[in-house]
């Protein structure tokens, strides 16, 4: 026996009610009937003949049923009566016993809320990457399968393996007759009512302890719904589904609500050598870290030509360098001791900027190291050497938000264009890469105006900088951030607009509160 669920961590099960006329959804806690099914009395309008023909229960076995109430379990051992056909009567309730009692059951006809309008651009942000599972889908309509094969290609599912397969339950049923079952079974079915109940017997037959199961059904009623969840289904969408509803059951079921946030990353790449993207995005740390009180960490990926440690004024003995090369052994100790201190919440893992090797990797190797960085703290600020290969491509695809930084000549425009379309083909369900245009109005420079350059891109500037060599140069000599050197000036005000574009926040007061707990603690500054 096994259990249906759709989703990574936790299964959550929502139970349709009725509210006033609206039907609405409560959160219950993820269990699932065991081997002796809950009898619920008659749903209204159904004839009382005898009972439901006993289907198999998909059970999570890790979990256990919540005891029933004295008066539940009198009521569910009783033999149907006759008010139970009356618009009173209730199902046993399958929500936690520290929850109120429902209202009244839903009557039939009534109906789920609708499938959710197509994914747009940036609606799947909220939503946490999905760990290391299996799901198999087994699909009726070539419009849910390609809503499921669309999911697949998300960078929030780049550590999930998912295949689709057609033929829906039959096919599930006889598929896991000789193969065991994966973490998730996805199944669409154009079935209804008691029909749709009775077809997942064969599927509960085959299916191990600990899977679980999602049902993609044709019918929008809350008595099957109802039904569904109290045989063990973890959840039921009515197709056609979306992109977002499908990976948000997927996240309920699978990703630890306890577990704290991933920590945001932002990566700064130029279009061009020399357009000051690495000083932008030191910048832009600084100004996260100081103004927002938010811990924060700067990774110099340009590992010979990198100039963090110029940029702050460091020397470190270790950084980046030693845990790419030694990823198998990269955790949050060994990370701990790489990263040198720049401030109370600024820390900075420092290229070495030496040629006595060469730098050659692989599409993943970098994976490792940032995510241990990201699970640990709130923000990453990934400075990128202006190149194109395999690991360069996979962290700007996998990377919460991109800004390109380049200067108004045509050379940058060619390359920002060319960036642009490119990630937004990697990334179809993120917004567009933010354009940063830098060293405007340089003297003596034909220039293409701000207008011209953004208009094939179809994107606004985040920012435009003006040139300013004067101020620039002092300030990378003498190891500073721009607001050290001028407070003041006008480009300081431009670096911390673009940290709170970017984080979404307003300016932190002087007496904030760091942010969140990290195991880095020591090398922050934290007590």
């Amino acid at each position: 026996m096994s259990s249906l669920a759709e989703d990574d961590g936790k299964t959550t099960m929502t139970s349709p009610q009725m509210e006033g006329d609206t039907v609405v959804r409560e959160t219950a806690p993820d269990v699932m009937p065991q081997d002796t099914p809950i009898q619920a009395p008659p749903m209204q309008g159904q004839p009382v003949q005898g009972q439901v023909p006993e289907v198999p229960v998909f059970q999570d076995s890790p979990h256990q049923e919540p005891p029933l109430s004295p008066t539940m379990a009198k009521e569910a051992s009783a033999p149907p009566r006759a008010t139970d056909l009356q618009p009173e009567s209730r199902l046993p309730d399958i929500a936690s016993p520290d929850v109120a009692p429902a209202p009244p059951m839903a009557q039939a006809g009534d109906t789920l809320p609708g499938p959710a309008p197509l994914t747009q651009a940036g609606e799947l942000a909220p939503i946490r990457p999905i760990p290391r599972i299996s799901i198999q889908a087994f699909c009726e309509s070539a419009s849910v399968s390609e809503a499921i094969e669309n999911t697949s290609k998300d960078r929030r599912m780049s550590k999930a393996h998912v295949k689709v397969h057609m033929g829906g339950i039959p096919a599930a049923a006889e598929f896991y007759s000789e193969a065991p079952t994966p973490n998730l079974v996805v199944v669409e079915s154009s079935l209804q009512g008691m029909e749709l109940v009775a077809g997942l017997e064969s599927l509960a037959e085959v299916c191990d302890p600990g899977s679980k199961v999602v049902v993609i059904g044709h019918q929008n009623d809350v008595q099957l719904y109802r039904e569904l969840i109290s045989k063990g289904v973890s959840e039921y969408l009515i197709a056609p589904v979306s992109m977002a509803d499908f990976m948000k059951v997927i996240s309920q079921l699978f990703v630890n609500p306890e577990v704290e946030p991933l920590g945001q990353t932002i990566a700064f790449i130029g279009a061009k050598g020399g357009t000051g993207s690495s000083t932008i995005a030191h910048n832009t740390g600084w100004m996260i870290s100081s103004e927002f009180a938010t811990d924060t960490v700067i990774a110099d990926l340009d590992l010979a030509f990198g100039t963090a440690n110029i940029n702050f004024d460091q020397d470190p003995a270790q950084g980046i360098a030693e845990a790419v090369f030694s990823a198998d052994r990269v955790d949050d100790t060994f990370m701990d001791r790489l990263l040198s201190k720049c401030s109370d919440h600024l820390s900075l893992l420092a290229a070495p900027s030496m040629l006595d090797r060469t730098y050659d990797f692989g599409a993943s190797d970098f994976n490792q190291v940032l995510e241990v960085v990201q699970r640990n703290i709130p923000c990453a600020i990934i400075d990128m050497p202006h190149m194109w290969n395999g690991w360069t491509r996979e962290i700007l695809s996998s990377v919460d938000q991109v800004v390109i930084t380049a200067a108004p000549d045509l050379a940058n425009l060619r390359n920002a264009k060319n960036m642009v379309d490119t990630l937004k083909e990697l990334r179809p369900n993120d917004k567009p890469p933010h354009i940063i245009l830098n060293q405007v109005n340089m003297p003596k420079r034909p220039e293409i105006t701000v207008e011209d350059f953004t208009d094939p891109l179809e994107i606004e500037p985040l920012a435009v900088i003006p040139f300013d060599a004067a101020l620039f140069g002092t300030a990378a000599n003498n190891g500073q951030m721009i607001v050290e050197a001028e407070p003041k000036h006008e480009i300081a005000q431009i670096m911390s607009s673009i940290a709170q574009s970017l984080t979404g926040r307003s300016e932190a007061k002087s007496s904030g509160k760091a942010g969140n707990a990290s195991i880095f603690r020591k090398l922050l500054g934290k007590k």
